[in-house]
């Protein structure tokens, strides 16, 4: 391998539907930067899709090319990364059953992440055990690719710490470094506050811009979205900080200077919530375009599409399994049979 792509990057998403602004700013944009440094592989995640959706297959299914097409559009290259489909690669499922014997259930119970997602898609006493182990699952995902770095937002760090604790005690256990301990690698601007001020932006919440929408559907957005409760008034001064719609502009806007002018003039006073979602508008609308338009020319290809998905699968494939035969023989499963 090229001495300048040694490092390996294991990420992924569900297909539980189309891509936002927030998953560009958690994690895209990083992959898409990373493509010429590192040996990136990109998980469609449909098999843990199905541990809240195993009701909703369809969903899950009908999204596997939206999300690729998503991918494409922000300029991931099939070239240089490979793309792949977790239910595809069995060797992530035997590795799951594994590692699953290195955690307690009480530490899964107290994973901050997963206590959250439990709230937010109010499970309360029915939590499907799937979902529960996910984060074990996602600890064999990183593991079978020997990944060394994982973009992530912030939210999933308690993730990678889980799988450094399951790759730690792996190691001891069986007296072998058969496994890499991976780091988290977290934008600056970690992830997006929905439109509607939520602390996240989600799919679930409702409070998403998607890389897909319309020019229409954006400005519809824009216009609905959270600003200062307090700004009543155009001469009132308004609160910056945790303003979304100048979250957003730190964000995406590439004129630093004209957005730090336009704060300090809500901060003072005399700036409507209007004139700076009007600009909000053109800023995201501009970048939004060309994804729009390389979506719509690789829509119409499904075939070109799944065999991007064929090529990625048989190439994880032969790697994950790889990692499996290293873990069996330290197990000691390795039979000759």
């Amino acid at each position: 391998m090229d001495t300048q792509r040694q490092r390996i990057a294991l990420t992924g998403d569900r297909p539980t539907g189309k891509l936002h602004l927030g998953h560009y700013i958690g994690s895209l944009k990083q992959r898409v930067d990373l493509q010429t440094s590192a040996d990136v592989l990109i998980m469609i995640a449909d098999g843990q899709a199905l541990t809240d959706h195993a009701d909703r297959p369809e969903t899950v299914r009908a999204h596997i090319l939206e999300v690729l097409l998503d991918y494409l559009a922000v300029g991931l290259d099939p070239n240089s990364t490979t793309i792949f489909i977790q239910s595809k690669v069995s060797a992530l499922t035997e590795l799951t059953s594994y590692y699953l014997n290195l955690i307690t259930w009480n530490r899964l119970k107290h994973n901050p992440t997963v206590k959250l997602e439990i709230q937010q898609k109010g499970f309360g006493d029915e939590v499907p055990a799937g979902f529960m182990i996910y984060p074990v699952s996602q600890a064999a995902d990183i593991t079978a690719f020997d990944a060394d770095i994982v973009p992530v937002g912030d939210d999933q760090i308690p993730m990678i710490e889980l799988t450094v604790e399951i790759v730690r005690k792996f190691n001891r256990l069986y007296k072998k470094e058969v496994l890499k301990e991976p780091k988290a690698l977290v934008p600056s601007i970690a992830r997006l506050p929905g439109i509607d001020g939520k602390a996240k932006m989600g799919k679930s919440l409702k409070n998403a811009i998607y890389l897909s929408d319309t020019s229409s559907d954006l400005e519809k957005k824009i216009k609905q979205m959270y600003t200062d409760p307090n700004h009543t008034k155009i001469e009132d001064p308004g609160q910056v900080e945790g303003n979304p719609v100048f979250t957003y502009l730190d964000a995406f806007a590439t004129d630093h200077l004209h957005v730090q002018s336009m704060k300090e003039h809500y901060q003072r006073g005399g700036l409507a919530d209007v004139k700076v979602k009007q600009y909000l508008f053109e800023v995201l609308n501009t970048f939004l375009t060309p994804i729009r338009e390389r979506r719509k020319a690789l829509s119409d290809d499904v075939t070109y599409l799944w065999g991007i998905l064929k090529q990625g699968t048989l190439i994880a494939n032969q790697r994950a399994s790889q990692t499996l035969n290293r873990v069996r023989s330290a197990i000691g499963i390795d039979y000759p049979i």
